[in-house]
């Protein structure tokens, strides 16, 4: 993989409580300058984003719906996906709600995947499952849900806990889901060679922080040859 190549299984954010037009800004610049697939922002800045990003179509804007917590009610998860969707969204990343996976109400959690994958329409969902909250089983289960609830990735994490994802965590999930799903890898990705060891495991795509994204991109640019065997 060149350094455009995993560029163009990144996404990168801005989406932590104090972020705003100056840290969306240079997220934006760094997307453009390195390609990266896609940048997320909370829910009141994708217009401003989608004005940035007017003169860049290779980069995707995204938000997340529910985040971070995925508490909210089905009804305010929906209203949310719609708003994004007339804002001009074009990914989404939902938080599962992880207390009533843990209390063994897959049927809540299931429709209430099902509610916002409806909502968005053609628009790819991302379900993101908190996996460092959850037991084994509870992994699989949510995986499950996701894949009947018609998402189109499970998300490992948001990265805001300890632990991030982790490559046993990952070869659970892909040994899991097999093709049923693809899987996207959030938190605690820090170096070129766990991002080679993931995607060989079937990661189709990446969180990094825009810092760590940078620094992966620029290390891959500078080996010979410009790439990394996966």
């Amino acid at each position: 993989m060149t350094a455009r190549d995993i560029a163009r299984l990144t996404d990168i954010s801005a989406v932590r409580t104090p972020h705003g037009e100056a840290e969306i800004r240079e997220m934006v610049e760094n997307a453009r300058r390195h390609s990266f697939y896609a940048v997320h922002v909370l829910p009141c800045w994708v217009s401003f984003l989608r004005e940035l990003l007017a003169a860049s179509p290779e980069v995707l804007a995204g938000a997340p719906v529910g985040f971070p917590a995925g508490a909210h009610r089905t009804d305010i998860k929906v209203a949310e996906a719609r708003a994004l969707v007339a804002d001009g969204v074009q990914e989404m990343d939902m938080m599962l709600n992880v207390g009533k996976l843990r209390s063994g109400d897959r049927r809540y959690v299931l429709e209430d995947i099902r509610a916002v994958v409806q909502a968005a329409g053609a628009l790819p969902v991302k379900v993101i499952i908190e996996a460092p909250l959850l037991a084994d089983d509870q992994i699989r289960l949510a995986c499950d849900l996701c894949i009947q609830g018609g998402a189109a990735f499970v998300k490992t994490s948001t990265g805001w806990l300890p632990g991030g994802s982790s490559l046993p965590m990952l070869r659970l999930i892909t040994a899991h889901v097999g093709q049923a799903i693809q899987v996207k890898a959030a938190g605690g990705i820090r170096d070129v060679q766990t991002l080679v060891e993931m995607r060989r495991l079937g990661v189709a795509r990446f969180g990094i922080n825009l810092h760590t994204a940078v620094q992966i991109v620029t290390e891959v640019t500078a080996l010979p040859g410009g790439a990394v065997e996966v």
